[in-house]
């Protein structure tokens, strides 16, 4: 059995969560009431979290593809299609966005290990918003006590 997959798929994994770990530090600042305005929405902090989304999906994503090679299978509209090397990056890329944004349309379903990583992707995906609005609060907190 091949390892370099696995090295890869560690490594993707290791990323992934110290990409999501750097955007949660929050660091304390000193800052006048005009810039505690600007900084409460800025278009920094609403690219950052685009950013995040763009790196869990194409980690998610880069996942499912090698995955694929090791017998994880998604498949298309309930039968398995033999796909060529371009179409398993396209569906698993495809599956980790409508996965990530919790739409879930059910064209594209898991088979195996798969579904635990889409739940915990989907997870993910729903807890972010909530994260982002949570570290915009606390960040206008410390500013206000400083």
């Amino acid at each position: 059995m091949n390892s370099l997959p696995w090295i890869v798929l560690v490594c993707l994994c290791i990323i992934l969560i110290k990409s999501l770990g750097n955007y949660f530090n929050i660091k304390r600042s000193r800052k006048t009431s005009v810039e505690l305005v600007e900084k409460q929405f800025s278009m920094e902090t609403f690219y950052t979290l685009i950013m995040i989304y763009i790196i869990v999906l194409i980690g998610f994503g880069s996942i499912y593809f090698i995955l694929s090679f090791q017998g994880l299978i998604l498949v298309e509209n309930g039968k398995i299609d033999d796909v060529n090397i371009i179409g398993s990056l396209v569906h698993s890329f495809y599956f980790s966005g409508v996965t990530l944004l919790t739409i879930g349309y059910g064209d594209i379903t898991p088979i195996g290990i798969g579904r635990l990583l889409a739940i915990i992707e989907a997870l993910i995906g729903y807890i972010l918003p909530a994260a982002f609005i949570l570290r915009i609060v606390i960040q206008h907190r410390n500013e206000r006590d400083y």
